[in-house]
């Protein structure tokens, strides 16, 4: 089996499921560490005649990090795609199974315990209402319908723009700061917000620095993300 994979997250699923199988992976695919395939370009731009060459049995995509145009054009080229939707973490757990039965595996152990990792999150004693900001320049947040948005939720934090009618609005600063928010939360990507750059911007607000892998990736990292992701948010001073 010869799998390209368009999606991060998905990158490392197979590459820890089925080793040898991932002949080709986009820039962005940073795990899991010392990766050795080849690099295909980005998630909103890769290079069709290069994903072609590799002649792959199979490329794994995202409805949202990948663009219609160019699976059609790797589909015109005669090979597979399978398109993944994950919008939950319900989801995430279906999909991550779909694809990795598609790439000849069995279930995984690390998928076992990713699904009782997170049945076993207790019951949060209070609730936080937060945004959560992805890009700035300008500012963007967390909408309706996400992933990461379901993933805290499950963690007691409630996104305050989860009704927005945009999945990803954006939002002026000013309209942030005067919110009624108990918790801006600020993840490493899409934009690498650091103690430096991010927390500034809301002076009056608890802000909680946490990994985007644990926060908006699917797979491998499920295992340990509600455990990373508690710590992340119950250390913050408020």
């Amino acid at each position: 089996m010869r799998v390209v994979s368009l999606v991060p997250s998905l990158t490392e699923a197979v590459a820890v499921t089925v080793p040898g199988a991932l002949v080709g992976a986009t820039d962005w695919c940073s795990h899991p560490a010392g990766l050795d395939v080849t690099r295909v370009g980005g998630t909103k731009n890769p290079d069709v005649a290069r994903v072609v060459a590799l002649a792959p049995d199979l490329v794994v995509a995202n409805e949202e990090e990948n663009r219609a145009p160019d699976l059609a054009a790797l589909r015109a080229a005669g090979i597979e795609v399978l398109v993944t939707e994950v919008r939950t973490l319900e989801q995430a757990f279906r999909e991550l199974a779909r694809v990795l039965a598609a790439c000849g595996a069995g279930r995984p152990r690390w998928l076992d315990e990713a699904e009782a990792a997170w049945r076993e999150v207790p019951r949060p004693a209070a609730r936080l209402r937060a945004a959560v900001p992805i890009w700035r320049r300008p500012w963007m947040v967390l909408g309706r319908d996400t992933f990461a948005g379901d993933v805290l939720a499950r963690l007691g934090v409630d996104n305050a723009y989860a009704d927005h009618t945009e999945r990803y609005p954006r939002v002026p600063v000013e309209e942030l700061t005067s919110a009624d928010l108990d918790l801006v939360v600020l993840p490493d990507e899409p934009y690498r917000f650091t103690r430096d750059d991010g927390p500034e911007a809301f002076p009056d607000t608890p802000v909680a620095l946490v990994g985007g892998r644990h926060l908006t990736w699917y797979g491998p990292s499920l295992v340990e993300a509600p455990a990373v992701l508690s710590a992340a948010l119950q250390a913050v001073d408020r």
